[in-house]
């Protein structure tokens, strides 16, 4: 059995395997956590759940920042949320130095070797809106994006003049009685990206609100399998 670690790196987690291969040989998954949370969760549901023969998950933290949506409460949050909405103002300058981040994470990656189409961008909530977003605006080719219970952002903005993930594999995975994300928010981000890459697919877990469950991550796992073969 492959064993691997978590690890405090920087601001967030790191869960790698504990063995030798170069740091070339291995596929990277950086996942960011929804509204409130840190990424030590995920990492631990990844350790426990998806094992996967030399790769790792980074899950960076967000930083607490004043919340519009939660009447002003500071929480971790990769930017400002003022309305789940479709015609709700978005924080665009939060989203862009969100978004700004992900692609140096990306880009510190591949500057230590590891080549774009081994590296998957995923999240879950407000995360999996800014992994869809940092993923579908890189401007390198990623092996895939991940958006679980998410939403899409900066929607009139897509695809503008961002092509290198027009044919990225994207995971779609939302629970049908989710009353803070609702399923519609799902559907109609799919829907929207299909316009312009129709490699996208979605899962719909009958029953599951604003979480995961295990089903979800198996096909997280096969997707990362199918993309990263």
């Amino acid at each position: 059995m492959l064993l691997v670690s978590v690890c405090k790196a920087g601001n967030g987690f790191r869960l790698c395997p504990n063995d030798r291969t170069r740091r070339t040989e291995y596929e990277y998954i950086i996942f960011f956590h929804g509204l409130g949370d840190q990424g030590d969760g995920w990492a631990s549901m990844f350790r426990d759940e998806i094992r996967i023969k030399t790769v790792k998950y980074i899950c960076p933290n967000a930083a607490d920042r004043a919340v519009t949506l939660n009447f002003g409460m500071r929480m971790p949050a990769w930017f400002d949320l003022k309305g789940l909405s479709e015609d709700a103002e978005e924080d665009d300058q939060g989203i862009a130095a969100a978004t700004q981040y992900v692609h140096n994470l990306v880009d510190q990656e591949i500057a230590a070797g590891v080549p774009a189409n081994k590296i998957i961008l995923g999240g879950f909530s407000m995360g999996g809106a800014l992994a869809i977003y940092a993923g579908l605006t890189c401007k390198h080719k990623l092996a895939g994006i991940v958006g679980l219970s998410s939403f899409l952002l900066q929607r009139t903005k897509l695809p503008g003049s961002h092509t290198a993930n027009m044919q990225t594999n994207i995971l779609l995975g939302h629970g049908s009685n989710d009353f803070l994300v609702p399923l519609s928010f799902g559907e109609r981000t799919r829907d929207a990206i299909k316009v312009f890459n129709p490699h996208v697919e979605m899962k719909i877990y009958p029953g599951i609100q604003h979480s995961s469950c295990p089903q979800e991550m198996t096909d997280v796992k096969n997707f990362i399998e199918k993309v990263l073969k």
